[in-house]
């Protein structure tokens, strides 16, 4: 894997300013609800302007869910820098294992998954954000495949893939269902 660049001030800033009106707007939806914040509201209580909070979330909805990128980049490095040797279904299973199970059993994941559940613009967001990811995390896995970008098998396996966090919440074991599901994958049905 390559190393990472240090960001400078300047990116470090940006992405501070970044997390705090992320956190902002978390925090006063959480609070108060999604439809009664407004985009004024969040602006002012991470200190910033409305523009300023605009130039790094294109909507409302973004503002909850602010990691769309990372998930996006981190699932495509999964399979693009994967070990010499590992399968994709390996790297996508030791991806969910480090970066999925953490958040599946944080303690906020309850309220947050009622805040978007209890509010139709953010299910829809949700589900279109869901739909891209699966898009591509498809076309990535076709790319390291050497199929083609819409390869069926691919997009279905992108899709299962990014079910998982859904079948670990509310389980006892979400690392075993995580393994199990990954089992199921690489093995097929016994």
């Amino acid at each position: 894997m390559p190393d990472s660049p240090i960001p400078g001030r300047r990116e470090r800033k940006k992405a501070a300013t970044r997390q705090a009106i992320a956190d902002a707007a978390l925090e006063l939806f959480l609070e108060h609800g999604f439809d009664r914040v407004s985009v004024r509201d969040v602006a002012e209580k991470a200190d910033v302007s409305t523009t300023t909070l605009f130039a790094h979330f294109p909507s409302k909805e973004a503002l909850v869910f602010d990691r769309e990128e990372e998930v996006d980049a981190a699932l495509a490095a999964a399979v693009r820098e994967r070990p010499e040797g590992q399968g994709v279904v390996e790297a996508l299973r030791a991806h969910a294992l480090k970066t999925w199970v953490p958040i599946v059993t944080d303690p906020r994941r309850e309220s947050f998954t009622s805040l978007v559940n209890g509010t139709p613009a953010l299910r829809e967001y949700a589900e279109r954000m869901w739909m891209r990811h699966a898009d591509a995390l498809g076309t990535v896995i076709a790319e390291e495949l050497g199929r083609e970008p819409d390869d069926p098998a691919c997009a279905a396996l992108a899709r299962f893939v990014l079910e998982v966090p859904a079948l670990t919440a509310g389980r006892d074991d979400p690392r075993a269902t995580v393994e199990t599901v990954f089992d199921l994958l690489l093995h097929g049905w016994r």
